[in-house]
């Protein structure tokens, strides 16, 4: 069976991403968000991160962008989680989780094979920088 597009399967994007190259979501959008969604604060996820308050607002506005909906709903009072938000805090903090793992597998891994030799020359090379 032939894969078919979401246009063929009669599923439509959100009109801002439609047709357009979309950026992507950064780790960075996510580790905010996952923040904001902790402490329902920009403010204080602004300080946990020592990241500026305003910052934080246009990368949280940006990643609602990319995705094509809001996560949070904003209040006088902080911001609360939507049940979008919520589906995408699960897979945000399992993201993380794995870049974290990834990260830490390639310095063990670096640890265990350049100990003793340099690890900035790759592997098998003669040349002498």
């Amino acid at each position: 069976m032939p894969i078919r597009s979401g246009a063929e399967r009669g599923l439509r994007l959100p009109a801002r991403t439609r047709g357009c190259h979309t950026r992507g979501v950064s780790l960075s959008q996510i580790r905010y968000f996952v923040t904001v969604a902790e402490e329902a604060n920009v403010g204080r996820a602004a300080q946990r991160l020592h990241v500026a308050q305003p910052a934080i607002s246009r990368q949280i506005r940006a990643l609602e962008d990319e995705l094509g909906t809001p996560l949070f709903s904003r209040t006088s009072r902080g911001m609360a989680l939507l049940p979008s938000g919520r589906v995408f805090l699960d897979h945000a903090r399992a993201i993380l989780a794995a870049v974290d793992h990834a990260a830490e597998a390639v310095r063990d891994h670096g640890r265990l094979t350049n100990s003793g030799r340099d690890a900035r020359r790759p592997e098998g090379s003669t040349t002498r920088g």
